[in-house]
């Protein structure tokens, strides 16, 4: 275990799918959600409001042990009919899954899809808040900004694979514009400006690029 081991924590809606964890030792996720890949030392749980008074808080975790891609058809035969039967997802095989405690608790209301942490965030983490670093927490901010105007993006976390620093791809009508809270030739650094002000940067940049493609276009091959 290393300060610097990549924790991805995702999100478990039902119980089915927990007793999956616990006792296969295995956790899916659809590959059109990480197209690049899944690269984590760990993968954590947040458990979801199905689990009642668990509801709100990671409280599992384990070590990954490998990854293969499967139909979802195959990973759950008994769910054939199920609307995204035919996708594609990836089978993350586990190490023992293990408790954390105390549990990590959502204690401001954050909306959870993946997050990327380190372990040393991890384990002295309290709240999910705590998981964010400055930079990841910055671009959060600037992504769900741009969202709400109708602006689709890409991030990227320090913590995963080849990537330095939290990023931003915005595919606009001129190319992919890639910004960063770390110093990288071709990309408009994020640096230390106030969220609204990098948010006003973000627009004439994108502005500047032709205007973002606002289709559902990959970003991937860029």
């Amino acid at each position: 275990m290393l300060p610097e081991d990549r924790v991805l924590v995702g999100v478990i809606n039902r119980k089915r799918d927990l007793k999956i964890a616990l006792e296969q030792c295995w956790y899916r996720i659809p590959q059109d959600k990480m197209p690049q890949g899944v690269f984590a030392e760990y993968i954590a749980f947040f458990l979801s409001r199905a689990f009642k008074e668990r509801n709100g808080a990671i409280h599992y975790y384990a070590p990954r042990t490998g990854v293969e891609l499967a139909y979802r058809r195959d990973l759950l035969p008994e769910e054939a009919g199920h609307p995204r039967a035919d996708k594609v997802y990836y089978k993350v095989q586990l190490d023992e899954v293990r408790l954390k405690q105390p549990p990590i608790r959502n204690t401001t209301r954050r909306s959870i899809s993946f997050i990327y942490t380190t372990w040393d965030r991890f384990l002295a983490a309290k709240t999910i808040a705590d998981l964010y670093s400055n930079a990841d927490y910055f671009v959060d901010r600037l992504y769900h900004a741009l969202r709400q105007n109708g602006v689709k993006s890409q991030r990227f976390w320090q913590a995963e694979k080849q990537v330095g620093g939290a990023q931003l791809r915005i595919l606009c009508q001129k190319g992919v514009l890639q910004a960063t809270t770390e110093p990288l030739d071709g990309a408009l650094y994020l640096g230390e400006d106030e969220p609204d002000k990098m948010l006003e940067r973000l627009r004439l940049e994108i502005a500047r690029h032709g205007g973002a493609v606002m289709g559902n276009i990959p970003l991937e091959g860029y």
